[in-house]
């Protein structure tokens, strides 16, 4: 490396003199390279009582239009959703809730998934849960004969967990 400068960045003397030359033939503008000189060479002119904001002796302002919201996102509630049923776990605001439930053995649990977003129910680890992509509004039974602790997720979000434990 010669003169402490990285090898990538041009040296800066070279830079500023194409810059001096460009700028001596007129080749660069404020407007992307446009031919003109500013309003007046393009036939603008302030009307009676106007001045052009910016221009020598201007005392206008400019002003932008406000732009309407154009947001069509639905509002989400920071509660946690309520469930359906005694046997079911609403999936809301990317969480599964509740997120522990407790039936007895030969109970069918019931997901609904209430988020715009698909989520999956999926067994951690081995396990019997394994439903497909929930789309909004779409359900997922899941009947337990087995008592014992059934740890899951939402597999295209990990970060959404939940157990279900299964009692005799």
């Amino acid at each position: 490396m010669s003169h402490g400068i990285h090898p990538r960045i041009p040296r800066l003397p070279a830079l500023i003199g194409a810059l001096a030359l460009i700028g001596a033939f007129g080749l660069v503008t404020a407007c992307g390279g446009s031919p003109h000189r500013g309003p007046a060479s393009a036939g603008i002119t302030p009307g009676a009582g106007q001045s052009l904001p910016g221009r020598p002796g201007g005392t206008g302002s400019a002003s932008i239009p406000e732009m309407p919201n154009t947001a069509t996102a639905a509002p989400t509630s920071s509660a946690p959703a309520t469930p359906v049923g005694p046997n079911s776990v609403t999936i809301k605001n990317f969480a599964f809730h509740p997120a522990a439930l407790t039936v007895k053995a030969g109970t069918t649990v019931t997901w609904i998934n209430q988020d715009p977003e698909p989520h999956t129910v999926t067994s951690q680890g081995q396990g019997p849960l394994r439903s497909a992509a929930l789309a909004s509004g779409a359900r997922y039974p899941y009947k337990f004969t087995t008592p014992g602790t059934y740890k899951y997720l939402c597999s295209i979000h990990p970060f959404m967990t939940a157990t279900v434990t299964v009692t005799q």
